[in-house]
């Protein structure tokens, strides 16, 4: 539940901080007559979301054993990709990430209505396809399918009240110390994701080495306990795993994490131009 509901809040904050700009750049250039367009594009790439998660879930529960088992470890690898890739671009572009969106909305509204409303779509498609996979990916063997529903509809609904806070500025919130904080967590989810991927493929015959295991924690750490409950609906971490799935993990984990801790070298000042005589 908790893994679900740290994305989310972390993508439905992305999406409610771009919804902000769009919004806010309306009303201060007084072109609230295309308010309407903008919540058309945000609700269109909502329904293709949730259309997208459902598309998801169905097609894994018509597989046999064996293609469910290599449908999921696919899926899986691309959250991890997709989430990876999503952790940086976003340290790297939330500064300029304002003035990106309102040079494309006035681009837009230059173009006429239906150019408001793609851009809207395109701007949140992004953030719910990928909250959708990653979502699916996260929950894959969870015993109770409900918590980690209420677990994201949750973080979406604290990502909403956060962003409205931000708009009419009742809340101040560090952006970058949330976003590097929730990078961090998010990256221990996709190292666990990872890992439920590796076994996927081992249950599907693909790699070998299922019952080889780097370690039984079963006595200490019981399946059905809170803490392994915890551990494993979080970090994805059970006590008989693989050496196959360790080995994934850890490779994923430590590179991954020491990249997004390392602290970013300030860019070199331009140098002053001569004055030439």
């Amino acid at each position: 539940m908790f893994a679900s509901y740290l994305i989310g809040l972390r993508e439905g904050l992305e999406a409610t901080l771009v919804v902000s700009v769009l919004i806010a750049f309306l009303v201060k250039s007084e072109r609230r007559d295309k308010l309407p367009h903008v919540w058309t594009g945000v609700g269109a790439a909502v329904a293709l979301s949730v259309g997208f998660g459902a598309l998801l879930t169905f097609t894994a529960a018509r597989l046999d054993f064996t293609g469910q088992e290599l449908f999921e470890a696919i899926t899986s690898l691309l959250a991890v990709v997709f989430v990876t890739w999503m952790i940086f671009w976003m340290r790297r572009a939330a500064r300029a990430l304002s003035k990106d969106l309102r040079g494309r909305l006035s681009e837009a509204l230059e173009l006429g209505s239906a150019a408001v409303v793609v851009m809207a779509f395109l701007a949140v498609a992004r953030e719910g396809l990928e909250t959708a996979l990653l979502f699916f990916a996260s929950v894959q063997g969870a015993v109770a399918t409900a918590e980690p529903l209420i677990g994201i509809c949750l973080g979406l609904l604290t990502a909403v009240l956060i962003g409205w806070g931000i708009y009419r500025s009742a809340v101040r919130i560090n952006l970058t110390r949330f976003f590097t904080w929730t990078g961090v967590l998010l990256i221990l989810v996709a190292a666990g994701i990872l890992k439920y991927a590796v076994h996927d493929f081992q249950e599907a015959g693909v790699l070998p080495g299922l019952n080889t295991l780097a370690f039984d924690l079963s006595a200490v750490v019981p399946p059905e306990s809170w803490y392994g409950t915890l551990l494993a609906g979080l970090l994805n971490l059970t006590p008989q795993p693989s050496v196959a799935e360790m080995v994934a993990w850890a490779a994923y984990l430590v590179p991954v994490l020491l990249l997004f801790l390392r602290p970013r070298r300030p860019k070199p000042a331009a140098a002053p131009a001569s004055s030439a005589a």
